[in-house]
């Protein structure tokens, strides 16, 4: 990454990203089909839902013949993350249209929220919409074309984990967490890598008593509010002498 926020330089980070949307897509496009639906109405779902895991279930819902109002309300669970999220970035778009922020909020994904947080290390805390919004719609488009890529090839292959596709969008994330580490310079090493060990925890823990649609939304508020603790009691800014 570098400093410029303009879209050929969006175009040519968010590529790393590309390989976990391609591979979780595919491996949807491939349920999706093998759950009975024709590869148009799988890409529809992928084109007007665009909520990765929350697809998944919707797929499993449907075949299931579960209420609508069920399924609305387990896709809002699933992704209630991205109200947290598109709050976290709002600050930076205060100056474009509310019709801009709605576009980018629409669109909004983990990884281009990744990637947004780590460019922040790079542009002295700014973002733009240019940058921002190609980040979004190489997501969206490379997301639509790995559904339809999975739906068309649905009937050849019949178990994706088997290829290793359900672990590429985990293998991407390791990536970015490692960018952002090694790119902050802001927080003490010693510090981030207690958060995270601390939000593992979370996690662990969690899944035995808290739902795994709420789980993400409950770590991730308890693991700020421990970040900041432990960055004023035990981190403290450094004070120059003048």
């Amino acid at each position: 990454m570098n400093h410029q926020l303009d879209q050929a330089t969006a175009f040519k980070e968010t590529l790393p990203t590309v390989f976990g949307y391609l591979g979780i897509g595919i491996a949807f496009g491939v349920v999706g089909r093998a759950s009975g639906f024709s590869p148009w109405l799988v890409l529809f779902m992928s084109l007007f839902i665009y909520a990765g895991s929350a697809q998944f279930i919707t797929v499993s819902l449907l075949v299931s013949h579960s209420p609508i109002i069920s399924i609305v309300l387990a896709t809002f669970l699933v992704n209630a993350r991205m109200i947290l999220l598109s709050l976290t970035i709002a600050p930076y778009f205060k100056k474009d249209s509310l019709l801009k922020n709605i576009f980018l909020g629409t669109l909004l994904t983990d990884e281009s929220f990744a990637l947004g947080m780590n460019k922040l290390n790079f542009t002295a805390g700014q973002l733009n919409f240019p940058w921002f919004n190609t980040v979004n719609l190489l997501a969206y488009a490379t997301w639509n074309l790995a559904t339809l890529i999975g739906a068309l090839i649905g009937n050849y292959i019949t178990d994706p984990q088997r290829l290793g596709l359900d672990f590429a969008i985990i293998a991407m994330f390791i990536g970015l967490l490692y960018l952002q580490i090694s790119a902050d310079r802001s927080l003490p090493l010693l510090l981030q890598l207690t958060v995270i060990g601390l939000t593992l925890a979370l996690v662990y823990l969690g899944m035995i008593f808290i739902p795994s649609n709420l789980l993400i939304i409950v770590a991730t508020i308890v693991g700020c509010g421990l970040g900041v603790l432990l960055k004023h009691h035990f981190f403290p800014p450094k004070v120059v002498s003048p």
